[in-house]
């Protein structure tokens, strides 16, 4: 019997998610379905249960529902409560459990796919929304010599280090705030990718071979890759690998096989130029 599993989002047209799983079922010969469902902006607890009661295994979660997919689960996971937010939901029974793979994506991709390790590393965390709050404990996980986070609004920057105390040690601030500091991979988690404005970043902000990485995925090179490329960046990557790298651990959790990764990205990586 074909097991049932969906992405909810709004919009939902653009995802990626149901090719992405479509191809890791047939690498795994795993028998699933997977849609995407267009879920009202008023409809979300009532998709995701009647979703269950019709027999659904899981769903993977995107905006603007993350918020709600951590709401609505009787069993989070340390991470999700953590973020505040959950991207993917398993069914057991009456329990609704609930994980953010969002930053365990982003550190794989990083890791296993453009050989950049993070342990001794500086980092920089540009945003304070939820994608930077995602990848927080799983950044952090890999030991850093330094993480920091880095908002328009400082005061933003600090909940976090609050919220996260005891769990990661984090510098925050504001832009101006990264005057004369550098760092070996700059993220950015905010959304200027896809709003197409410039981050007022200071000169010098990226050290000799650092990596620049933005979450947004198949946008080409976005305004903070100019940026980089600008300042003499040569590696650069955009968030494909992250999208990849974090539906195979939804996958795996669901599942209990992990996909291969590497000729998902491959297909569906879009030249930065």
């Amino acid at each position: 019997m074909t097991d049932r599993y969906a992405v909810l989002g709004n919009p939902i047209g653009h995802s990626k998610s149901p090719l992405i799983h479509s191809l890791f079922a047939q690498a795994t010969g795993q028998d699933i379905g997977y849609t995407a469902i267009e879920t009202p902006l008023d409809g979300f607890d009532e998709t995701v249960l009647g979703f269950r009661a019709g027999g659904g295994r899981g769903l993977n979660v995107s905006l603007p529902f993350k918020l709600q997919a951590f709401q609505i689960a009787t069993q989070p996971s340390e991470r999700a409560r953590l973020a505040g937010a959950a991207n993917c939901l398993k069914f057991e029974g009456e329990s609704i459990l609930a994980d953010n793979f969002d930053g365990v994506g982003l550190v794989n991709d990083l890791q296993r796919n453009l050989g950049c390790p993070i342990k001794g590393k500086r980092v920089l965390l540009l945003g304070a929304g939820g994608a930077t709050r995602g990848a927080i404990l799983p950044l952090a996980g890999q030991a850093p010599a330094l993480l920091a986070v880095a908002n328009r609004t400082a005061d933003k920057a600090h909940e976090l280090r609050r919220d996260f105390a005891g769990h990661a040690a984090l510098q925050t601030g504001g832009y101006d705030d990264l005057t004369g500091q550098t760092f070996d991979i700059v993220i950015n988690a905010t959304s200027a990718g896809l709003s197409g404005d410039a981050l007022p970043l200071p000169p010098g902000l990226f050290a000799p071979g650092a990596v620049a990485y933005d979450m947004v995925y198949g946008k080409g090179l976005t305004p903070f890759l100019r940026q980089a490329r600008a300042a003499g960046v040569s590696t650069v990557a955009d968030g494909v690998g992250m999208l990849v790298e974090q539906a195979a651990e939804a996958f795996a959790w669901w599942r209990g096989v992990r996909p291969e990764t590497p000729p998902v990205i491959q297909q569906l990586t879009v030249p930065l130029a």
